[in-house]
């Protein structure tokens, strides 16, 4: 019986998620709720009706794997030509385990990079990085009372799937969103420094920007933007403390 998934988005021509001309494809449902998610309409598991001026669209869209498949190899061409393939974003897709490895095995050649929070049953998450060309890991806290403030969950399933990507031979670029006075201060920065500094597989670090228009989606998804720290408050950049321990670093 073929697996069905849902997907909140799909962006086509994209060339900020991963090397080359991507699709990124955005799976909907996440364990964690981070306070300042830019994407709230993919938290939920479940179609949603979004509400704005300008108009009403819902948000979640059953596919399944070989349809989607379908869809994404028709694109094919264009992708491998411009040096790219598909991305895998949310949401969280590793909550879709079942679903992207049975979609990822009917991809037709095609570059793979898996966008994830590292929240994850460890089986799942092998199963679906060992299908994967690339992988971009988020870390937000290395503080687990911080983590489970700011995201509602514990930061120690994500800190053991790193370990776990660190030894499976895969490439991986560690992104940090900047969230001010959360992600950026001198001690989150040192002890991810420290955590990260020599792992094998590491291309590098990225340092994100926070995004303020997150905010305005919100009422749209009938959520209330209660971010719990000072929004006007410009992120601290801090990429001395990475290239002091021989870490490859960018600002994104």
């Amino acid at each position: 019986m073929a697996t069905a998934g849902i997907i909140f988005d799909i962006k086509e021509f994209a060339v900020h998620d991963g090397p080359g001309i991507r699709t990124t494809v955005f799976l909907k449902g996440c364990p964690l709720d981070c306070t300042w998610c830019h994407n709230p309409e993919g938290k939920s598991s479940e179609p949603q009706l979004l509400l704005s001026a300008a108009g009403q669209r819902v948000a979640g869209r059953w596919y399944t794997a070989e349809a989607l498949a379908r869809r994404l190899n028709r694109q094919a061409d264009i992708l491998k030509m411009n040096q790219g393939g598909v991305t895998f974003s949310g949401g969280e897709p590793l909550a879709q385990a079942d679903f992207l490895v049975e979609l990822i095995e009917q991809l037709d050649g095609l570059h793979v990079l898996l966008d994830t929070s590292g929240f994850a049953d460890e089986m799942d998450f092998r199963r679906v990085v060992g299908l994967c060309d690339l992988v971009y890991f988020d870390l937000k806290l290395i503080d687990e009372q911080q983590h489970r403030r700011y995201t509602g969950s514990s930061n120690l399933p994500i800190l053991h799937n790193l370990q776990v990507l660190a030894e499976m031979g895969k490439p991986y670029v560690v992104r940090v969103p900047l969230v001010p006075g959360v992600t950026d201060t001198q001690e989150n920065y040192a002890a991810i420094a420290r955590l990260v500094s020599g792992l094998p597989g590491l291309l590098r670090v990225d340092l994100l920007p926070y995004n303020r228009a997150a905010g305005a989606k919100y009422p749209a998804a009938g959520l209330r933007f209660e971010p719990g720290f000072d929004e006007d408050q410009e992120a601290r950049i801090d990429k001395e403390i990475f290239e002091e321990l021989g870490v490859q670093v960018r600002a994104a």
